[in-house]
């Protein structure tokens, strides 16, 4: 007698990489036979961690408590804890959550199968933690949330050394991929109907260092860098030579790596978007020192110009901590400073919170959380109103739309659709006159601007219907809309949990 497959559930913390590793953990499930839960309680939940947060255990061992009693009444279930938490704290899980089934590092992503199947036939727990990286996780099976715009990692692991921030203890120094691997990826993707491709890395303009000196770098390489440019904008470059490849966009870059190549490759290359993520964290050079941020103010806004000059409509977006340990008054009213100067269309702002294991937790200068409290509220409101006044300049121009499943919540009540334009602003737009699918494009006209929004609702002036269309249609199964796809990019505004640290790539709740 045949059995049903057993079902899985991930739940996802953190940045953009959870999120795609989240992705390669369902591909692999999945590849062992897993199928995605429905509405029944899941035979596995895996819990992919995040360190960032100050209150991340908490929020841990308290969604783990939750399930105790649901994996008793549940005879065979299993509960896998695995991400940034799970390599730092490896020898408390199973301590303080005896239930749990499984724990594993970053490093090592794709032993959970074959761990879930251990402790089943062992019924005990299985922990294993990894010091560095196993296999390449973009080796792996993944089973992609979207099938119109693709995460795809060039690299993994960072060598800087903030004093905030705990990922590079947890994800290793930074190891990069051959520029080959990375363009056949990318070219699957677009053969299997993706029109938008993120390239993501923990320092993603850093690209090249992983493979050491350039005389030992692979050939490809060598031939990517001819000339002198960085590799990073090499392999830029190179994505605008992927025919159907329409839109290509990167997260995080670190100020420090950021060359004028780079600027001149998102300019020179169609398909390179005119958005920018460049986090800034602090506009106080003293700030900006304790931190080890090896930028100063001059620096940053000096990018700034130099890409508004290359790349006019570009939309940048930040990360901003307030109430970094030392932070006086005036270092904060440099950072508002830089507000003001750079014209952010958005920002991703983070009161400092103390994380175990960095540097900055046991510094002198801890500021009282009222103190912290008012600088942020005062941070919010500034880069609210620079976020409307930069979205007002919108109004009239017409803009191409990428349709999108999931971003807009209030579409069903106000009969909108939505997408990101070019510069990755959300549009919310009326519903056309002829079908239009998630991955078509749709060309309209701005009405009306809010600080974190733009709205069309004049009729559309066209709709061009697309292979991403055609691919997200064929994955409907006969016309079963599922219940969304986020593409893992943060919430735009005031933080669900304004506690939240920022690090070199922007996070999400």
């Amino acid at each position: 007698m045949e059995t049903a497959p057993r079902t899985y559930e991930i739940r996802t913390y953190g940045c953009q990489m959870n999120v795609h590793d989240s992705e390669r953990l369902s591909g692999l499930l999945e590849s062992a036979g897993y199928v995605r839960a429905g509405d029944a309680e899941p035979d596995v939940v895996v819990f992919n961690t995040c360190a960032v947060r100050e209150n991340a255990d908490n929020r841990l061992y308290g969604n783990l408590g939750h399930l105790r009693p649901v994996k008793d009444s549940h005879p065979g279930m299993q509960i896998a804890v695995g991400g940034c938490l799970a390599q730092k704290d490896r020898d408390t899980i199973v301590k303080r959550a005896p239930w749990v089934d499984v724990v594993f590092g970053t490093h090592n992503i794709g032993s959970l199968p074959a761990l879930l199947e251990r402790a089943r036939v062992q019924d005990e727990a299985q922990v294993e933690i990894e010091e560095s990286l196993v296999t390449f996780p973009s080796t792996l099976p993944t089973r992609r949330e979207s099938p119109y715009a693709a995460w795809v990692s060039i690299s993994v692991g960072c060598n800087n050394t903030c004093t905030f921030c705990i990922v590079p203890s947890l994800r290793g120094k930074e190891r990069d991929r051959r520029p080959g691997e990375v363009l056949a990826e990318v070219e699957a993707l677009v053969a299997e109907g993706v029109l938008e491709i993120t390239l993501l890395g923990q320092n993603v303009n850093a690209y090249g260092s992983g493979f050491g000196a350039l005389s030992d770098a692979p050939d490809e390489v060598r031939s990517m860098t001819s000339g002198g440019q960085s590799a990073f904008a090499g392999l830029l470059r190179a994505c605008g030579g992927v025919e159907g490849l329409e839109r290509v966009r990167f997260t995080s870059p670190h100020p420090k790596d950021f060359t004028d190549d780079v600027i001149a490759a998102m300019a020179e290359t169609p398909n390179v978007m005119p958005s920018l993520h460049m986090p800034l964290q602090s506009g106080s050079d003293a700030v900006l020192r304790a931190m080890r941020r090896s930028y100063r103010q001059e620096r940053y806004l000096g990018i700034i110009e130099k890409v508004r000059d290359a790349i006019p409509d570009a939309a940048i977006t930040t990360d901003i901590i307030v109430g970094f340990p030392g932070e006086t008054e005036a270092d904060f009213e440099q950072t508002l400073h830089v507000v003001r100067e750079a014209r952010f269309s958005s920002a991703f702002t983070f009161q400092y919170s103390k994380r175990p294991g960095t540097p900055a937790a046991t510094m002198d200068g801890q500021l009282p959380k009222e103190v912290v409290q008012e600088r942020y509220e005062r941070l919010v409101a500034l880069q609210e109103e620079v976020s409307w006044e930069e979205n007002k300049k919108q109004l009239g121009r017409t803009l191409e739309v990428l349709v999108a499943e999931g971003e807009g919540r209030k579409d069903e009540a106000t009969r909108r659709l939505s997408g990101r334009a070019r510069d990755n602003r959300l549009v919310h737009f009326g519903v056309p006159d002829e079908p239009v699918r998630p991955g078509d494009m749709v060309t309209v006209e701005v009405t009306y601007a809010a600080p974190h929004h733009l709205v069309a609702d004049k009729p559309a002036l066209a709709v061009r219907r697309t292979r991403a269309g055609d691919a997200w249609e064929a994955r409907q199964g006969g016309g079963d809309r599922p219940q969304g796809v986020s593409l893992g990019m943060p919430s735009i505004g005031r933080p669900a949990a304004p506690d939240a640290p920022a690090t070199g790539c922007a996070t999400r709740p």
